[in-house]
């Protein structure tokens, strides 16, 4: 999007009871949605933009409180994802705090925020959620669904449960199942947060007050990991933040002065119980536990062509684990297409700026657009 333009959401409201993975049951919830570009007359250039653990429906251009959208290099006129020719759908996850119904919603039962009452979601609910609002706004097949990290899971959920309602399904910096470190940084995280003294089971709004000491450490746990070691000694090595040592458990340096400033400005705009939930969907996801363990197997309900994008220093969601997902998909004898970038940047080089990576995004979706006649 042209970074000026303001865009505006929707919020879209359902009234018809959505049964979660879990058994349990969300009567009634909204979605926050922004689109960007034009459906066509044919209905066949929507792209659906899935986002990773605390990004939301806001994927380019401005918000009115002049916030640029996570994803505004990749989405917008002229740009890889280019809304001239594709019209693209952002949509808030249920359980985030940017809009969709979530655990800072008010509980009709009750009046009063959810807060822990607000039940698990899962990957698969959520791209549940996703296919009840492409019925809302008329598009019965994406030319693409496409997100990196978490977004790329669901992209990838997507091809295996709605197999015909998507063309080409694009996973980046993503996985199939989180391996038990990734589990285990997760659970750290979380740890951070139910053990924080204003946490309060979860109903901490009830208390006026915000477990800010946990989602901070939870951040700086998080932040570390989505960095690569070669990236963070490009960016700060042992720089000092003073001219010495300061001989305490202050900040000496400025690696340490960057996360404290991360985890301090997530503790402000996140809300707690999301990051609980939104951790636990990653860890649940792995469709291949539903066909005995075979990943092949699991892909093979799906018909999409495929683009599958890793970093090599992505320690995260290593490379290893696209290549898994390219060998699976070989063998289930679906299309493939795999680019694994040298970037230094880590699990975070999904987000930024690459010139072979955007050039990558960009010819893939070039073909789609071709293929559609959307091209110019």
């Amino acid at each position: 999007m042209d970074a000026a333009v303001v865009v505006l959401p929707t919020l879209h409201e359902f009234t018809e009871p959505l049964l979660l993975k879990s058994g349990a049951r969300l009567a009634r919830y909204s979605l926050m949605v922004e689109t960007y570009g034009t459906l066509n007359a044919a209905r066949t250039n929507a792209v659906l933009v899935c986002h990773a653990l605390n990004a939301s429906h806001h994927v380019a251009g401005r918000s009115a409180d002049d916030v640029l959208g996570w994803w505004d290099n990749m989405v917008g006129p002229g740009k890889p994802v280019d809304t001239n020719q594709f019209f693209v759908v952002g949509v808030n996850n249920l359980g985030s705090c940017f809009g969709s119904t979530g655990p800072t919603s008010i509980n009709p039962d009750t009046g009063t925020p959810y807060g822990a009452d607000f039940p698990l979601v899962t990957v698969e609910d959520w791209v549940e959620a996703q296919a009840r609002l492409a019925d809302r706004l008329g598009i019965e097949r994406f030319a693409a669904v496409i997100g990196g990290s978490l977004g790329g899971m669901q992209a990838l959920a997507w091809s295996m449960r709605y197999p015909a309602r998507l063309d080409h399904c694009v996973a980046i910096a993503s996985t199939t199942r989180l391996s038990a470190q990734n589990i285990a940084f997760n659970d750290v995280a979380r740890q951070a947060i139910l053990s924080d003294p204003d946490f309060h089971g979860g109903h901490y709004h009830q208390f006026g007050v915000v477990p800010k000491r946990g989602l901070r450490l939870a951040r700086m746990i998080g932040h570390i990991t989505y960095l690569s070691d070669d990236d963070m000694a490009s960016k700060f090595g042992r720089t000092l933040k003073a001219d010495d040592l300061l001989y305490g458990f202050g900040v000496d340096f400025e690696i340490e002065s960057y996360l404290r400033y991360q985890g301090d400005k997530f503790s402000e705009y996140f809300d707690a119980n999301t990051y609980l939930l939104i951790t636990k969907a990653l860890d649940y996801f792995d469709p291949a536990r539903e066909t005995g363990g075979s990943l092949a197997q699991a892909l093979a309900r799906a018909s999409a062509r495929f683009l599958i994008v890793s970093f090599t220093t992505d320690w995260r969601f290593a490379p290893e684990r696209s290549r898994e997902m390219v060998r699976s998909l070989l063998e289930a004898r679906r299309a493939v297409t795999y680019l694994e970038i040298d970037a230094p940047h880590g699990h975070d080089a999904f987000l930024l700026d690459d010139a072979h990576y955007h050039a990558g995004i960009r010819a893939y979706f070039a073909s789609i657009a071709h293929g559609i006649g959307v091209a110019p």
